[in-house]
């Protein structure tokens, strides 16, 4: 492909060479760079591709693509300076793959919680359909039957155009895709085309990141500002941030509520440990997901599956099918009536929504035991409130590891700690290794008590300075139970 037809809606400053030259692929890891490709030198968070762009050209770079061209110019090679390389990255990629998101219909789910949920239950319900569909997700990324494992929540621009054009290639008529706060900001979606938006709610998470409230909602609300008319919006009206992320969006507006008027209205009428019982307008339906914010994630599917042309009575009879996603509000119930939850809840909203279900759900004559960590490098405000969350909602808890990542274990611990209120400090236990936390809740847990082990949810490894060991809640919880003979 011409480096003129890669560079097809980019904001360029300057061009230095000949942009008729052919580019072979395009890359921003100047260790992937062969002969005759592109390198896009973007400047990230730990390191910036100006400094690779000499080991580029070594390589075989014949186009660099900079927001700030060398003042040394080697011959034969052609720079381009644009505005902003990310964006121009994502927009190449998008090029240079045949503009794959044209070619189907791709949802965006983007909130704090839900959005693994919602966009894997979607893939679920339209697999179900009898529709060739793909996902982009936290958990996985499907392309019809074919599954690859995910690495990050929105992974980058070439990888996201790569999989497109794989689901083309196939087939695929429906992606159901995670856009992340950190994927918008850094402009990972930019020159995707997208049929729909979807929020879920917004609560405190990634503040490391984005630093203020403010900037993290911003960020979010301008993926809805991006969308296209033909595109539509659809947003949670029961969260005070909904109706904000659909101000100047060109996209038609649709809400869904569980407690205001809404285009898509829910009821929960039963909810137990079995399911939700829900009035989805004026239809009533069976689910085996639980709790209110599942009740809210299907209206969301409902209304999104709608929205996409699916006729009413399919959709419910789809939506009492679907199963819950790995590591969200995922079960056992063991010998002695012991119930185990694990859950990814690792912010203090998600925290005290799956605490508030098991509640709402319990009959108070049983024990629950809270197993919680905090990730070590991140946003640290939210230790102390997810240590307060726990203690206050729970009859037991045992403050423990998640991903320590570089950060001492103990550390982080103490500023959960923290949170805890005088009148909770004798409810509270305090273990670092994570499987021995989970263990001890295991030992502690009598006929019919529930164990939550939050945080980590569908993630099957443990990350301890740098290294990533394996690990999963679920599995040792359930061996742990039956070796127990509980």
């Amino acid at each position: 492909m011409e480096l003129k037809e890669l560079l097809y809606k980019v904001s360029i400053e300057k061009v230095v060479g000949d942009t008729a030259t052919q580019i072979s692929a395009v890359h921003f890891d100047s260790r992937k760079i062969d002969k005759g490709n592109a390198f896009v030198a973007v400047r990230g968070t730990v390191s910036d591709g100006h400094d690779f762009i000499a080991k580029a050209i070594e390589k075989g770079a014949i186009a660099i693509v900079c927001e700030d061209i060398p003042q040394n110019i080697k011959e034969g090679v052609t720079y381009v300076e644009v505005e902003n390389a990310a964006e121009a990255l994502a927009i190449m990629a998008s090029n240079f793959y045949g503009v794959p998101s044209e070619n189907l219909k791709l949802i965006g789910v983007t909130g704090t919680n839900g959005k693994t949920t919602i966009a894997t239950l979607l893939f679920q319900l339209f697999k179900k359909a009898g529709y060739k569909v793909g996902l982009l997700s936290t958990v996985k990324i499907m392309v019809d039957a074919q599954e690859y494992k995910a690495t990050h929540t929105t992974p980058d621009p070439l990888m996201i155009n790569r999989y497109l054009k794989e689901m083309n290639e196939v087939g695929v008529e429906f992606c159901f895709m995670e856009v992340s706060s950190h994927g918008i900001h850094q402009k990972r979606i930019e020159g995707l085309v997208f049929e729909g938006g979807v929020f879920t709610n917004l609560s405190h998470d990634h503040l490391d990141y984005h630093e203020t409230f403010k900037e993290y909602r911003d960020v979010k609300k301008s993926f809805f500002d991006s969308l296209p008319s033909g595109a539509f919006a659809l947003t949670n009206k029961d969260d005070k941030n909904g109706a904000f992320m659909l101000q100047n969006t060109k996209a038609k507006q649709y809400t869904y509520a569980l407690k205001s008027y809404a285009d898509y209205r829910g009821q929960i009428l039963e909810n137990s440990i079995g399911g939700l019982l829900l009035k989805f307008n004026d239809n009533e339906l069976w689910a085996k997901l639980i709790g209110d914010f599942n009740a809210y994630n299907l209206l969301a599917i409902y209304g999104t599956a709608e929205l996409l042309g699916l006729e009413t009575l399919e959709i419910l009879r789809l939506l009492s099918e679907l199963e819950s996603v790995s590591g969200r509000f995922q079960y056992m119930i063991s010998n002695d009536k012991i119930t185990a939850i694990v859950d990814y809840a690792h912010t203090p909203d998600a925290l005290k929504n799956v605490l508030d279900t098991i509640n709402e759900i319990r009959t108070n004559n049983e024990t629950l035991i809270t197993v919680v960590g905090c990730g070590g490098d991140r946003d640290k405000t939210k230790r102390p409130v997810m240590g307060n969350i726990a203690s206050s909602l729970s009859n037991k808890v045992i403050f423990t590891s998640d991903n320590p990542r570089t950060e001492k274990p103990e550390d982080i611990i103490a500023d959960i700690e923290k949170g805890v209120e005088p009148q909770h400090y004798r409810k509270t236990l305090s273990i670092t290794d994570r499987a021995q936390a989970i263990k001890t809740a295991c030992q502690l847990a009598m006929a019919n008590d529930i164990i939550l082990i939050a945080g980590k949810g569908h993630e099957t490894y443990q990350e301890i300075d740098g290294v990533r060991n394996d690990f999963n809640d679920f599995e040792i919880v359930k061996d742990e139970l039956k070796r127990m003979g509980k």
